[in-house]
């Protein structure tokens, strides 16, 4: 399993602003989007693509394209959703999927409650949208799920990671012979006795869009 920390002067910068408690939901929103985009860029580095000739204005030449079948995108309710328009800004024509899956508060264990996703995922890199990786749980889950149904390489988009929760993924899936990332905008220090990220931003679905 690889796991790719981003180092970037704007993405320092905008984590920053969004930790800090006195962010308003909209600003909160905003920054999520733009560090997603960010973090994506980082994250379809190794996207596959094929060999195409175009003609310019000026003379033909050979290009890439994005190859078949198309990336699934997929976030998790309900936080991962603040993160979709800032994917779908890098990737418009990606297939869009959804997993809900809730945490138990004493447990910490995630559970699927719903889902909207192909049946089948066999040649399908699949991109997995989760604010925070702080156990691990819900990942965990999750890349079950869609190794399941085929999925041939999972990457995770994360804004927070704790230490804990990426070693508890990579245990999880040490001898997996599908490709699984993680993309992360930040390690943080600790997860906290109730399961969350130290320093962290807090709870990333309340601050998005409001205590439910």
């Amino acid at each position: 399993m690889k796991v790719h920390v981003a180092n970037h002067p704007l993405i320092a910068h905008k984590l920053t602003v969004l930790r800090d408690e006195r962010t308003d939901s909209p600003t909160f929103r905003r920054l999520v989007e733009e560090l997603v985009t960010l973090l994506a860029y980082e994250a379809t580095r190794e996207i596959r693509t094929h060999s195409v000739e175009i003609t310019t204005p000026v003379s033909k030449t050979k290009g890439l394209k994005m190859a078949e079948p198309r990336p699934v995108v997929v976030p998790i309710l309900r936080a991962g959703l603040g993160m979709l328009e800032g994917m779908s800004r890098l990737m418009p024509n990606a297939e869009v999927g959804f997993l809900g899956m809730v945490r138990d508060e004493k447990t910490l264990k995630a559970s699927t409650y719903a889902n909207r996703l192909p049946e089948d995922l066999s040649g399908r890199h699949v991109f997995v949208l989760d604010p925070m990786l702080a156990t691990g749980g819900t990942l965990i889950a999750a890349f079950h799920y869609l190794l399941d149904l085929g999925a041939t390489e999972i990457t995770a988009i994360c804004i927070l990671s704790a230490p804990e929760g990426v070693s508890a993924v990579e245990k999880e899936f040490s001898g997996s012979k599908v490709p699984i990332n993680i993309v992360t905008g930040a390690l943080d220090e600790k997860l906290n006795e109730h399961g969350y990220i130290v320093p962290g931003l807090g709870d990333a679905g309340d601050r998005l869009y409001g205590v439910v």
